[in-house]
């Protein structure tokens, strides 16, 4: 009798490792192109390095080398100045898929799953069949270590082909070398050079050194030295827990009344909020948990929702901070503009998460381009999958008109602007195991529409004053025009000297008249009078300097002098109501007529150009 068809089929039944699913299905990681394939190994590599530096409160300084090795390969050499790892781990580390230290941390950090650089290793032997070279140190009394590894994909674990000790001139710290089929691509928003570029952005305190395959060699260096506030790890929160989590829970705890249970598994939860947990769930606080069969956990999940508990704590998370976003904007854009902001945080499905954004405007960016959308998660760039992003989502939902910007046929605004935007989470909803895209989380999408909002009312001031600047220029070039003509024949009409206009145009433009007159005191020296009078409707702040190659005496008042080598910058703070006048004055022991006539232009520091008439004018 011929064996049932169920049994023959068991036969050729078996497990299969996670090493093998990847195997076989890559691309769901993200190396599904050539460009890609390098992009994803250098933002593993460089996620793992930053981590690495900023939980051993180190300022990270990070190598990355790319050569090209025949026709389709390239090698890929990324070291760092961290803290090392132990010789024992090494191997699990880089050659065994899903091993991890965060997986289970509450807290924000870059990679969770244990999947990144472990994965490149694996692709790295698929396409080029070399072995990943590893080298790493703990301390400069230890010795450096030096591996070469392959993945088991039968068995997901590290095949090690060398083990032995070398000379490394580094302190501490990692390097591992990967040869794979991959291409550098140069010019192009999704490359190595822009994820760089944007990483530099949100991690200013790390300075990232790229030598190109043509040897070309692009340092971006940190604009402080303040390391980001580390994230604490935190007790998961009730409201973000599913029943089959809470029934493992349970089934495994320590604590032997339900109560305790509640107090030291769930952050936000104190004793009196436990008890009123149990009451809500009809449960006994004494009641062991180990006991609590499927509809009693249901029931003390469906109290969660009912009870009041507290948000959960936010000290998990590192934003970057207002300053620091406006200053990584400011290294690497040459723009007219930025603002930033930081919003408080919020929760969704019991996992608190911060939504930061950055805008810049002008300058150098591109005037009739799409804006730049630049997307972060936990301080990684994101560059792949915009489309399907909720950052873009939100970005799209906003009427851009009203805050200046052209959004032909909805969609993506355009105009020369950048939006960053970061998302830090202890657990970002991703759409994929490639983490390229944001999934449509409300709660978040609603974050990141007020804090755009926020950074756009402020491009908006900065525009309509933009706007009626050019206004005030345009009517001061007429004028400036129209009235030297007209001195100039009342001058040939009454047979006087040209009279200045510089008063009069301050009076017509409304504007901050600064006047400096030089008068001989008789003594081969001179008198000089800065005279200073406001014509606008409020008050205005600012700074005069006088920069000139000689001391000055009996200033009245007395100014601030920096001595700039051959020259002396005199600076005096003042204010000035509407419609009043100020008076500056000083001597000069000598000055001759030559002297006077090649004086330097006064300089007004705190004001528009457009604001000023008779002096520079500098925003300062």
């Amino acid at each position: 009798m011929d064996n049932p068809i169920a049994e023959e089929l068991a036969k050729s039944q078996k497990s299969i490792s996670v090493a093998e699913f990847f195997e076989k299905n890559r691309q769901i990681l993200g190396f599904d192109s050539a460009p890609r394939s390098l992009i994803t190994t250098v933002k593993e590599a460089v996620d793992n390095s930053l981590d690495a530096c900023e939980e051993s409160e180190i300022l990270p300084d990070i190598l990355l080398h790319i050569e090209r090795a025949g026709k389709d390969n390239v090698v890929i050499i990324i070291e760092d100045n961290g803290p090392g790892i132990v010789k024992e781990q090494i191997p699990k580390v880089f050659a065994k898929l899903l091993y991890g230290s965060r997986f289970h941390a509450l807290k924000q950090s870059r990679g969770q799953q244990g999947i990144g650089i472990s994965a490149s290793v694996l692709y790295a032997q698929l396409t080029s069949g070399h072995p990943a070279k590893i080298i790493s140190k703990i301390d400069s009394s230890k010795p450096a270590h030096n591996y070469e590894l392959m993945i088991n994909t039968s068995t997901n674990d590290p095949e090690i082909l060398k083990d032995n000790i070398v000379d490394w001139d580094r302190p501490h710290g990692t390097r591992i070398e990967l040869e794979m089929e991959a291409s550098y691509v140069k010019g192009r928003r999704q490359s190595i050079y822009e994820y760089l570029k944007a990483t530099a952005i949100v991690n200013p305190h790390a300075r990232i050194t790229l030598v190109e395959p043509d040897g070309n060699e692009v340092i971006f260096e940190r604009a402080t030295d303040k390391m980001p506030i580390p994230a604490n790890e935190i007790l998961p929160h009730p409201h973000g827990i599913e029943l089959g989590t809470l029934m493992k829970m349970l089934r495994y705890t320590e604590r032997q009344k339900l109560s305790p249970f509640l107090r030291y598994s769930f952050s936000k939860i104190g004793h009196l909020t436990a008890e009123e947990i149990c009451k809500a769930s009809g449960l006994d606080p004494e009641f062991d948990p180990h006991e609590l069969n499927r509809d009693q956990a249901r029931k003390l999940l469906d109290a969660f929702s009912k009870v009041k508990i507290m948000a959960p704590p936010t000290d998990c998370l590192s934003p970057i901070g207002e300053d620091l976003i406006y200053k990584g904007l400011e290294k690497e854009f040459s723009v007219d503009f930025i603002a930033t902001t930081t919003r408080s945080p919020s929760v969704f499905s019991g996992n608190p998460f911060v939504v930061e954004v950055g805008i810049a405007y002008g300058g150098e960016l591109h005037k009739d381009d799409r804006i730049e959308i630049m997307r972060f998660a936990n301080r990684v760039p994101l560059l792949y999958q915009q489309g399907g992003c909720v950052t873009t989502h939100a970005i799209e939902s906003i009427k851009w008109k009203q805050y200046g910007l052209n959004q032909p046929g909805g969609g993506i605004p355009s105009g020369p602007a950048v939006i960053l935007v970061h998302v830090a989470s202890t657990n970002v909803p991703f759409t994929s195991e490639s983490k390229d895209a944001v999934a449509e989380i409300p709660e978040i999408k609603d974050e990141i529409e007020l804090a755009v909002k926020e950074v756009s009312r402020k491009l908006s001031r900065f525009l309509s004053k933009q706007d009626s600047l050019k206004k005030r220029r345009e009517k001061e070039v007429i004028i400036k025009k129209v009235l030297p003509k007209m001195a100039q024949k009342l001058a040939v009409t009454l047979d006087k000297d040209v009279p200045d206009i510089n008063p009069v145009v301050a009076k017509v433009m409304g504007n901050l008249l600064v006047d400096r007159i030089v008068e001989s005191n008789g003594n081969e020296g001179v008198d000089v009078s800065i005279r200073v009078k406001n014509f606008s409707s409020k008050k205005q702040d600012f700074k005069v300097h006088d920069m000139v190659p000689f001391e000055i005496e009996n200033a009245v008042p007395e100014p601030k002098v920096i001595n700039m080598g051959s020259d002396y910058d005199h600076v005096w703070k003042m204010s000035v109501s509407p419609g009043s006048s100020k008076v500056i004055n000083y001597s000069v022991a000598t000055l001759d007529e030559n002297e006077i006539s090649r004086l330097p232009s006064l300089i007004v520091e705190g004001l528009d150009e457009e604001l000023v008439t008779g002096a520079k004018a500098i925003k300062g």
